[in-house]
């Protein structure tokens, strides 16, 4: 089966930068993105091409050169499905907050919505891809409701996992380390399905890259190696605490374990602690699918990840608190950086967000820039939480537009995000305007100490 058409419903941070580098390496398939959200398809559609709402760098150029040639942006789902010999799904998939498995398992309902779309509107066969993370055994799901509720067509189910790293996303899609493509097969029509979507890949990435494997091989593997990529962050950050009480360099000691081949550099940064969409979601439905098998010391050995990452979050915060006496109430504190990694504007599980939330709790006034996340965006964070309250809080969070503006007058700096514009900012004009003592508390290992030191600062980082 040769694709013509392309349907991927959820123009998020997956569906959108996948579909448009799609779209733009096979210019004879016609992809058509589609959500619910019209805001949001409207950006996409924005004649200044910088507006769309996903920054990735080099995105904007590659939505550009496809967009109306045969990349489109559509809320009409309906009509997208029907057209679609391939309908990917990639929509949001987050942790529940109710009922059985709340706070771990991922909640499915967006999902079983779009099941039941596809089967009402298709009346032709459908290559079905689940694109978003989903739990292992998914795919049985999606394919008892398209059987049993669509109009008699044939469905087949494919798992097509992304591994795209944000801020990177870019040249992920078009250098992937591997394509993991799942489905059936022991029969000949799930084959078939399989190499259609080979095929489509197989416009810039090399067969020897593609990875074929069956449906639950390849759902496992997507939480897998998220779990793994998160395990080495809480282990780092873990012995980072370590170095503190001893006295030895993180930075260091991250150096000399990483030049062993056998672990590798990749992942080893102490830091506040991991953010994003999968991390900590996936390594919960990890530990929720280990513990509904009665798994529960493979369940409790991935827990202590999170865990491992709430606390790094907690005592950074903690920190701060305690290098300014114990007390920050009414002290200015700005943080420079929201999104939880550089070269993105996505903030989901950022760090800042659970930072930001102990300090206003403490009654401090934060004062945030990030280049790229807007103050809509950080308030949404912070209530999301359901934490901040709206009337005695609101007026404790500010959001700036520049790393100056925020740190003017402020008793200390908190860099959160390792944004490479922050490691070349004037320090010693900032520190000329912040209340002295003046602190700086670098979360990511950012600046150079020594030279901090020299301008005036007292210098606290992770691992120090």
């Amino acid at each position: 089966m040769k694709v013509k058409n392309i349907c991927c419903i959820g123009a998020g941070y997956v569906g959108g930068p996948t579909m448009a580098i799609i779209a733009q390496k096979s210019p004879e398939i016609t992809v058509t993105v589609v959500d619910i959200n019209a805001k949001r398809i409207a950006a996409w559609n924005d004649p200044d091409v910088e507006q769309i709402p996903i920054y990735e760098p080099g995105l904007s150029e590659v939505v550009a050169e496809a967009r109306g040639r045969n990349l489109f942006f559509s809320t009409d789902v309906d009509a997208a499905i029907d057209a679609a010999d391939m309908i990917f799904i990639s929509v949001n998939t987050p942790t529940k907050t109710y009922g059985m498995g709340k706070g771990m398992a991922a909640d499915l309902k967006y999902i079983e919505l779009c099941a039941r779309q596809i089967a009402r509107v298709a009346t032709t066969d459908k290559i079905v891809v689940e694109k978003s993370t989903l739990p292992v055994r998914t795919a049985e799901a999606l394919k008892n409701i398209l059987d049993n509720t669509g109009n008699g067509v044939n469905f087949q189910i494919l798992s097509n996992p992304e591994f795209l790293a944000e801020g990177t996303a870019v040249s992920d899609l078009h250098k992937p380390d591997r394509v993991l493509i799942g489905g059936d097969l022991d029969t000949e029509a799930g084959r078939e399905a399989i190499q259609a979507l080979v095929g489509v890949y197989a416009h810039w990435v090399t067969e020897d890259n593609i990875l074929t494997t069956n449906v639950w091989s390849s759902e496992l593997s997507k939480l897998t190696a998220n779990a793994f990529l998160a395990q080495r962050v809480s282990s780092i950050n873990a012995l980072s605490e370590l170095c503190e009480v001893t006295g030895a360099d993180i930075q260091e000691v991250s150096k000399a374990i990483g030049m062993d081949s056998r672990i590798g550099p990749k992942f080893l940064q102490a830091s506040v602690g991991f953010g994003g969409s999968c991390f900590q979601k996936d390594i919960l439905n990890l530990v929720y699918i280990a513990k509904s098998f009665g798994l529960h010391e493979v369940a409790d050995y991935w827990e202590q990840v999170i865990i491992m990452n709430d606390h790094q979050k907690r005592r950074f915060a903690a920190k701060l608190v305690k290098t300014l006496y114990n007390t920050v109430s009414g002290k200015r504190i700005a943080m420079l950086g929201w999104a939880f990694k550089k070269d993105t504007n996505d903030t989901r599980e950022s760090a800042s967000i659970y930072v930001a939330d102990y300090l206003l709790n403490e009654q401090a006034t934060v004062v945030v820039y990030d280049p790229k996340v807007t103050q809509e965006q950080i308030l949404a964070d912070l209530d999301y939480l359901g934490t901040r309250s709206e009337t005695e809080n609101r007026a404790l969070i500010k959001v700036v537009n520049s790393a100056e503006a925020a740190c003017e007058q402020a008793h200390a700096v908190a860099l959160m995000t390792e944004w490479d514009a922050f490691k070349t900012l004037d320090w010693n004009s900032i520190y000329a305007q912040m209340l002295k003592p003046a602190f700086l508390f670098d979360g990511r290992r950012l600046l150079d100490r020594k030279l901090l030191e020299e301008i005036g600062f007292d210098f606290y980082a992770i691992g120090s």
